[in-house]
């Protein structure tokens, strides 16, 4: 599987659910969570490798040297709360840059897992942030489109240049040639 990189047109669409019965799902996520591994990512939805189907897989734990992917079918955000935290967020489909986005400090969120059981989840810190920031992608949304104006200029900017000093997904900071 290959990562979409922004500007591809794949990344602004809101994906078709998964099927409930279908059997390509568990390889589909297989593929996905290696090649988010591939790529040192904590998440991956399924239009950043070009399926629009409501399909994620993310590994936010930081504490285990052991792979622990954790596969939403058809995932919903159907509550967020805390405060709201404005920090950088990386993304496999924008290499080479980080962006400051605001996002409720918690969320919990309802799936169908591998299994066809429905599930739910939720979390904070590092879990909460990239639960919104995957289903963001499966409802056509960027962490671009959710920054305010001028860091959104300010991202387009650093993008441009990071793409033309070679970033490659997993980056997330690449200066220009000749940037200190």
């Amino acid at each position: 599987m290959q990562i979409v990189i922004f500007p591809d047109p794949v990344l602004k669409q809101s994906c078709e659910p998964c099927g409930e019965h279908d059997k390509s799902l568990k390889r589909i996520a297989k593929q996905m969570a290696h090649t988010m591994y591939k790529n040192n990512g904590c998440g991956l939805a399924g239009p950043q490798v070009g399926i629009l189907q409501r399909i994620v897989v993310l590994d936010c734990d930081t504490e285990s040297n052991e792979p622990h992917p954790v596969t939403l079918i058809n995932p919903v955000v159907v509550e967020t709360s805390g405060d709201d935290c404005k920090e950088n967020e990386g993304c496999l489909s924008f290499p080479g840059i980080s962006v400051p986005v605001t996002r409720k400090a918690h969320a919990v969120v309802t799936y169908t897992d591998l299994s066809g059981h429905k599930c739910t989840i939720e979390g904070e810190g590092l879990l909460g942030r990239c639960l919104q920031h995957e289903i963001d992608h499966v409802n056509g949304i960027t962490m671009i489109d959710r920054c305010d104006p001028i860091d959104r200029l300010q991202a387009i900017r650093d993008y441009d240049a990071a793409l033309a000093a070679g970033a490659r997904p997993g980056d997330v900071s690449i200066r220009a040639k000749g940037e200190r």
